[in-house]
């Protein structure tokens, strides 16, 4: 059974970028709000040995200097630094 959900007083810079968020994903808002929350609500997939490590080779490091990198720019971005 599906249930009808309502946002309301949404702030406008807020509907602003979901507007262009769903634009980007070709959806409609309604579609990529659904999109959010299933994303935000549904438990994480966890990966099994194999599969990190082929992700890891995805990567194709050379050096361990290329990851410590990978992972400064992930945090910093994360942090706002």
């Amino acid at each position: 059974m599906s249930v009808n959900l309502s946002i309301k007083n949404a702030p406008d810079d807020l509907v602003v970028l979901l507007k262009a968020r769903a634009e980007r994903n070709h959806r409609s808002m309604q579609g990529e709000l659904l999109a959010i929350i299933e994303a935000a609500v549904r438990a994480p997939q966890r990966m099994t040995p194999m599969e990190l490590l082929a992700e890891v080779r995805k990567l194709d490091l050379k050096m361990p200097s290329e990851a410590a990198e990978i992972v400064r720019k992930m945090r910093d971005e994360r942090y706002g630094r």
